[in-house]
């Protein structure tokens, strides 16, 4: 076996290690969450948001978020560090939040293979949309609440966790004025691809890469202010490449693994990579073809598939698959010159980490 795929090994097995062990964590918390909490006695609507909550947190995929946090803590130390439980909690629970209210946005009927928490609350009011809407919002308020509630009541020293409290509060801004901007875009038929690499660097990697970075050094002891603007720039790249990857699998992925129809970008109008990319390789009879399905919700299957015909025609996918590849191999780089400071098999996870997100394109 060679050193690169004994490396692939050992980070995977971390990865599964993280995954099984978050689990449990998880399940406990929303075990002891409703005793924690003042719920009046007579609210039938609270403890049924609270299990719609837990249902789908619990529905999570690899928890890399988790993994990040964790790993972050051991570039610094192999010694176990309580709070670090706290800060992987803390940022699943802000991922909750966010695909709440990313499904409420979209008008997403699934997530994870299973309903949204939106559309499980239509089901259940389907007289009453406003008031199904109005739950739903609430509860992805509620989780974020929660995931700001577990760092304040976090074992770790006062100024690590007001510093963690820190780092949490300015994702969740981050990652709203990425929301924000995500829909600003979709007004804007000339989208030039700097506006996609900003979204994707507020929307996702500000909370998904770079916070949980930060969280598990502050855990671990470390400081990661004095090393910024690096960990900027890697969140960054790692952030775009999966921005490009989840836009990717989209159209070109497989509905069963992805648990979601493809082409639900296209129906809601979302002018994202794999669309940019289409319209600047298209005819203009193709791009009409293009411009018609996007923002339509009743687009077909069949225009779904015409209009991954044109990309493959346009050779969209091999486009793509490069460009995944060329920020993945930047993000490795970033951090392999992180070797002269931090601990070696924890630099190597996180130059592994980009390219094991590319084997994910299927």
């Amino acid at each position: 076996m060679t050193d690169s795929a004994v490396l692939s090994t050992r980070i995977r097995t971390r990865l599964a290690g993280y995954e099984n062990r978050f689990s449990t964590l998880f399940e406990e918390y929303f075990h002891t969450l409703g005793t924690d909490l003042e719920v009046p006695s007579f609210s039938r609507f609270t403890p049924e948001c609270l299990e719609l909550l837990r249902d789908l947190s619990l529905r999570g995929g690899k928890r890399m978020r988790v993994a990040l946090v964790h790993e972050a803590a051991r570039l610094v130390t192999t010694e176990p560090v309580e709070a670090v439980d706290d800060a992987a909690l803390s940022i699943e629970l802000l991922q909750t939040h966010g695909l709440i209210h990313d499904d409420i946005i979209d008008d997403s009927p699934t997530r994870r293979g299973g309903p949204s928490t939106y559309y499980a609350y239509r089901h259940e009011f389907p007289d009453h949309p406003q008031a199904a809407l109005g739950l739903a919002i609430l509860a992805g308020d509620l989780a974020l609440a929660l995931s700001l509630r577990v760092l304040l009541e976090s074992t770790a020293p006062p100024a690590i966790r007001q510093a963690m409290v820190e780092v949490q509060t300015r994702a969740a801004s981050d990652t709203f004025l990425g929301q924000i901007i995500d829909l600003e875009r979709d007004f804007s038929p000339a989208t030039e691809e700097e506006a996609l690499h900003c979204v994707a660097d507020y929307k996702t990697a500000r909370y998904s890469v770079l916070a949980p970075m930060q969280l598990g050094l502050l855990a671990a002891g470390g400081q990661p202010d004095l090393f910024e603007e690096e960990l900027r720039r890697y969140a960054r790249l790692v952030g775009i490449g999966g921005q490009m990857r989840d836009d990717y699998l989209d159209l070109f992925g497989d509905p069963q693994i992805m648990g979601k129809p493809m082409g639900a970008d296209i129906r809601s109008g979302r002018r994202n990579y794999t669309v940019h990319a289409i319209l600047a390789a298209a005819t203009d009879a193709e791009r009409t073809v293009v411009e018609s399905a996007l923002g339509d919700p009743d687009c077909t299957e069949e225009t779904i598939a015409a209009v991954r015909d044109i990309a493959e025609r346009r050779r969209v996918p091999v486009q793509m698959r490069g460009g995944m590849r060329r920020y993945a191999e930047l993000a490795s780089a970033e951090a392999a010159g992180w070797r002269s400071r931090w601990r070696a098999e924890s630099v190597a996870f996180f130059e592994y980490l980009p390219q094991w997100a590319m084997e994910r394109i299927r």
